[in-house]
């Protein structure tokens, strides 16, 4: 294992290429790639490798993107690709396919606005849009979380338990170009922790239908069979957890991630890079003596209702803090973490950092003040940053 100062864009490229050469022995790799802002760097870096089985295909859209990837996992190959904002949108069609084929495809997306107007910067509006589609969806806060995600999306879509997309998510320019100090595995640790792909419904000499015209009942059977492979995320996860920690030595984070929460009376929720300052907030709350608590959502599909349930009972006010908006209702991840917490609990929601805006220490504070100060939860907030 080597250590190297790179971006989350190159540590997502890096992780796929490993992959996709740990199935060298197997039916290979291969992936369709577009370009759009802030995930470029990552196709570009993929695009220059070499794969002893495989390809990666430039293609003309991203609704061709994940056409080609389609094609390569129906065929039992390992595939890749990353996306971002209206390519995510323009792509819809086939991610919803790419679930409802069960086809194991991992997708890095650089978390982006939503336009027009258009803007280049972070807003998790694009990858919730899709929080229906049936893929696994996982929130990173570091280039490192997005080097090992990629790696651990990989074992865990593939398993014979689940075979569903994953999605890798990472915020925009705040990860996607920013150089940290990532530790690199080398490829025989990842030969060890991948298995070579066997697709049990992949495409073969022996004639097979595949998206044909389905009754509606044999639609509640497949809607059922997926239903029921998302329940097994959980502990397939917890399997992979320990796999990747006794290959690489670190282990990966769990589904939702707790910080100074042992006696804390007061939660701020979040996802993604905005929990590395709802740590720094809470620590400046603890050092004026109040019992104020963090807790990341790292891993949003399947929704982790058991986990976010435990960690919040009891407790007195929960701020959950969006950076998406979901005009009518407020942000996703309040939206649907309400109805897990029993009604003692004052719960308000806070959509801040939208369009990209810096998402600082104060203005968590900001945050955590305007809720220590309700008697009542209100409509969900959008807090400006400046």
């Amino acid at each position: 294992m080597t250590q190297e100062l790179i971006s989350a864009n190159h540590a997502a490229a890096t992780a796929a290429t490993l992959a996709g050469r740990a199935n060298r022995n197997g039916r290979g790799f291969g992936g369709g790639v577009y370009p759009i802002t802030p995930q470029t760097e990552c196709i570009e870096l993929l695009c220059k490798q070499e794969f002893e089985k495989g390809q990666v295909v430039r293609v003309e859209s991203e609704h061709s993107a994940m056409a080609v990837c389609m094609g390569f996992s129906i065929a039992g190959c390992r595939s890749f690709t990353a996306s971002s904002s209206n390519g995510l949108a323009y792509m819809a069609e086939n991610v919803f396919a790419a679930a409802f084929f069960r086809l194991p495809i991992v997708m890095m997306a650089a978390n982006r606005t939503l336009g027009p107007p258009w803007n280049i910067w972070v807003d998790h509006g694009d990858t919730l849009m899709l929080r229906d589609a049936g893929w696994i969806q996982l929130y990173c806060e570091d280039n490192q979380e997005v080097l090992d995600s990629t790696l651990l999306a990989f074992r865990l879509a593939e398993d014979a338990k689940v075979l569903m997309p994953t999605m890798v998510c990472q915020d925009a320019f705040v990860l996607s170009h920013t150089m940290m100090q990532t530790d690199i595995p080398t490829q025989e640790q990842v030969d060890a922790f991948l298995p070579q792909l066997d697709l049990p419904h992949r495409l073969t000499l022996e004639p097979r239908t595949m998206g044909g015209l389905d009754f509606p009942h044999e639609t509640e059977v497949h809607r059922e069979q997926h239903h029921a492979a998302m329940g097994n995320v959980p502990q397939v996860y917890a399997k992979c957890q320990d796999e990747f920690e006794q290959v690489f030595g670190r282990r990966p984070a769990d589904r939702v991630v707790p910080y100074r929460m042992d006696d804390a009376e007061v939660v701020l929720v979040s996802m993604g890079t905005t929990a590395c300052t709802v740590k720094e907030s809470v620590d400046r709350a603890r050092d004026r003596g109040l019992k104020v608590g963090g807790l990341r959502v790292r891993m949003f599909r399947p929704f982790p209702e058991d986990l976010l349930h435990a960690a919040l009972a009891g407790r007195a006010r929960v701020g959950v803090i969006d950076r998406d908006v979901s005009p009518g209702l407020g942000g996703i991840l309040w939206s649907e973490l309400r109805g897990t917490v029993g009604r003692d609990t004052l719960v308000q929601g806070y959509m801040t950092g939208l369009g990209g805006g810096d998402v600082r220490a104060q203005h968590i504070d900001a945050i955590l003040e305007d809720l220590l100060a309700r008697t009542e939860p209100g409509l969900p907030s959008i807090m400006e940053v400046a």
